[in-house]
């Protein structure tokens, strides 16, 4: 019988493996990407207590719901960098989550820098 795999444990396999060389400090924590089927989040995560420092998603309300998934992750990238400017981290570690960096995981990424966020 043929099986099909499946890509979200592929995935996961992938963000654990990248798990094992970056980690999030207090002075440049981890942004963190998750993208379903709908939505995307993004977080910044300081892996040495265990905290969440700032996040956003397209489920925020100043991400407009009438957009298209690329342009929500532009807004969502923009909101997550004013916010953890906001709090003062402007260096940080990028953590694609095993998803390849292409689509919205990178339009996220571009938009955070040009906001501000350095990595």
């Amino acid at each position: 019988m043929i099986t099909k795999r499946n890509k979200n444990v592929a995935r996961k396999k992938r963000h654990l493996h990248v798990r094992r060389a970056i980690t999030g400090t207090p002075e440049r924590p981890r942004l963190n990407v998750f993208r379903s089927s709908k939505h995307i989040y993004a977080q910044l995560i300081d892996d040495v207590n265990g905290v969440t420092l700032a996040s956003a998603s397209t489920l925020d309300s100043e991400v407009a719901a009438d957009v298209t998934k690329k342009d929500a992750a532009k807004l969502v990238g923009e909101l997550v960098a004013k916010r953890a400017i906001e709090n003062g981290h402007k260096v940080v570690v990028f953590d694609r989550g095993g998803y390849v960096y292409h689509g919205r995981v990178a339009t996220l990424a571009d938009a955070a820098r040009e906001a501000g966020l350095q990595f």
